[in-house]
């Protein structure tokens, strides 16, 4: 049997944060959350497409709130006005293959938004997290991380940057989070699951948002070929965020050929993505670059 969103069990009472749900596969997870029953809060760059998402979705248990993972005052400021206990954190938002620049805290913009920012927005909701009974955390990753390397010398792609490289590089950066995420949380003695996800190959605006208009011009021609619809790509993050029973630090991707489209499965990632050190290594990095340390520690009467 092939999972689809028809499997999603009910979802009544759970609140559910997704970054970037404006559009593409954040808005479908969005949308098939809230019509199973969660409060979703739409985190959003741009207020007014944020907006026009929640009235496509409908219902009134979605909500956009401001969230610029490029800035990480913004990632402050959404983290403290969020109230409440937190039952899914879906690290979606993203940008892909732009020419090199910088956040505004002066981070390489693939890593300082795609990794950087999910980093600091979980470490900063994560008391929130730990209030709820198996919370999750899902952080969406890409094919594109086996052509990544955490290039630790030269993590902002200073030297030589190419778009694509720095992509994978951020994409790979996902996946050791989310496993050096699961392995903190299992020895804290806490119930956090953090599981991954990769969409494959989806239709999206993310292909037009950042690459130079040349490659841009070589995925409108692949695009209707090779790639599945935004519902389909979001099957991964749906599967990885509701399905009963799936082991913490599970990788979730389609399962037709090269893991470019179909139905969502547990996945293996590149041998890279599973090096301890490089793990403990960049989580390191991360918490000196953010300022944010994580506490699997829920304070006295929070709960």
């Amino acid at each position: 049997m092939k999972w689809t969103a028809a499997d999603i069990p009910d979802q009544s009472g759970r609140i559910a944060v997704v970054t970037g749900a404006n559009s593409g596969i954040g808005k479908e997870a969005a949308r098939e959350l809230a019509r199973r029953g969660a409060q979703v809060v739409i985190a959003a760059r741009n207020l007014e497409k944020g907006r026009d998402a929640v009235t496509e979705i409908g219902g009134s248990g979605v909500r956009v709130e401001q969230l610029d993972l490029a800035d990480l005052d913004s990632v402050r400021t959404f983290a403290e006005r969020f109230d409440g206990p937190l039952d899914l954190l879906i690290n979606n938002a993203g940008v892909m293959a732009p020419p090199r620049r910088l956040t505004k805290d002066g981070f390489e913009s693939q890593l300082g938004t795609n990794h950087l920012g999910h980093f600091a927005l979980t470490g900063l909701l994560l008391p929130r997290l730990l209030q709820v009974p198996q919370s999750r955390v899902v952080t969406v990753s890409s094919p594109a991380h086996r052509m990544g390397t955490i290039k630790f010398e030269d993590l902002q792609r200073e030297h030589g940057y190419i778009n694509w490289l720095a992509y994978g590089q951020s994409k790979l950066a996902n996946l050791m989070f989310c496993f050096e995420l699961q392995k903190r949380a299992t020895a804290a003695g806490t119930e956090l699951g953090s599981m991954a996800a990769h969409p494959g190959y989806a239709r999206t605006n993310l292909q037009f948002a950042g690459p130079p208009w040349y490659e841009q011009l070589v995925m409108r021609v692949t695009n209707p070929i090779l790639g599945q619809s935004a519902a389909m790509g979001a099957l991964p993050t749906l599967y990885a965020a509701t399905a009963a029973d799936l082991p913490g630090g599970s990788f979730v991707g389609p399962d037709g050929f090269m893991e470019q489209r179909g139905h969502p499965h547990i996945v293996t990632a590149a041998g890279k993505a599973y090096d301890e050190d490089a793990w403990r290594r960049l989580w390191e990095v991360s918490e000196e670059l953010t300022g944010v340390h994580y506490e699997f520690t829920v304070a006295a009467g929070s709960a």
